[in-house]
């Protein structure tokens, strides 16, 4: 598949954005109650979830043929992955603004009932959301890489790991209880990363698809050549459903996105932990995480292989 790159940034940034609401509403729905300059940073957090999450949206207007008409998409909600998620993605911003002015309201020494309840809210929907997003992947049949049941479970770790890394620095020194455990799930998220996209990347490389070349022109019991091109200019499928990327630019790609989103982010966590006063640390491994999954994301689409493709 082609891998555009209103898509790649749609969901990479987005799933960082959601990813750091969902932690953030877990947190605070069921942690103790902040230190004010801890409720500070997560007004902050908060606007800045949003902002990636609302850039990742946009993005992905890029890749629509008629952008004006996009908001058709909101009303297939009972049959489309892809409008549950717009709708959801649009709900979530409700609970996102309405915990912004209670923590506001509450001055940072407390947590109001209203308030673990729109951070519960904003959580649940946020997740919701970055699991939609797979599913619209996951459900195309035509491209079995995607089908892959490792898909959504990918999706959702790389959100949290992405929107995790960006509360470290929210969290104050020998933290106990959510926020001291939050370094050590994130270590744990990373690893499990790793472990996941390497079973991807296997399964994919030795699974071969499901139908042949003679089953795309009606001779399943042939093993049909292909003597001409079915067409002498480039048209839709050909642009998008026929990227070929290399099997050596693929390795090196795989392996550069593994080290980024994997070891750099926990090297990062380490060097935290051992040196508290190390402030460049989180950012690192917070923009480590993101190059990686976004080159994640591109080889997730460009080693899709459409069966249409079976035909040219």
């Amino acid at each position: 598949m082609n891998p555009a790159f209103s898509v790649l940034f749609f969901t990479t940034l987005s799933g960082a954005g959601f990813g750091l609401w969902a932690w953030l509403g877990l947190r605070i729905a069921f942690g103790a109650p902040p230190q004010n300059f801890q409720a500070l940073g997560w007004s902050w957090l908060l606007v800045y979830a949003g902002i990636a999450a609302a850039v990742g949206l946009l993005a992905s207007f890029w890749h629509l043929g008629k952008p004006l008409r996009a908001w058709r998409a909101f009303s297939q909600w009972r049959t489309s992955w892809l409008s549950r998620e717009g709708v959801l993605a649009v709900a979530s911003f409700v609970p996102a603004a309405a915990l912004l002015c209670l923590l506001a309201r509450d001055g940072g020494y407390q947590i109001g009932a209203a308030t673990r309840f729109a951070a519960a809210l904003l959580a649940l929907l946020s997740l919701a959301t970055v699991a939609c997003t797979a599913m619209i992947y996951a459900s195309l049949k035509p491209i079995p890489a995607w089908r892959h049941p490792l898909v959504l479970p990918g999706y959702l770790l790389f959100a949290l790991l992405t929107g995790g890394l960006p509360m470290l620095p929210s969290i104050p020194a020998g933290a106990h209880g959510i926020d001291g455990a939050l370094p050590y799930a994130l270590a744990f998220i990373a690893a499990a990363v790793l472990l996941l996209k390497l079973a991807y990347w296997r399964d994919i490389d030795r699974t071969p698809l499901p139908q042949a070349r003679g089953d795309a022109i009606g001779l399943p019991q042939r093993k049909a050549s292909v003597f001409e091109r079915p067409h002498t200019e480039a048209n839709y499928i050909t642009r998008e459903m026929a990227f070929v990327v290399a099997r050596r630019h693929s390795r090196m790609l795989r392996i550069a996105s593994a080290l980024l989103f994997a070891p750099a982010p926990l090297l990062c966590l380490l060097l935290a932990w051992s040196q508290p006063g190390c402030a460049w640390a989180a950012p690192l491994a917070t923009g480590c995480a993101l190059i990686g999954a976004l080159l994640e994301r591109w080889l997730f689409f460009a080693q899709a292989r459409h069966l249409v493709t079976l035909y040219y």
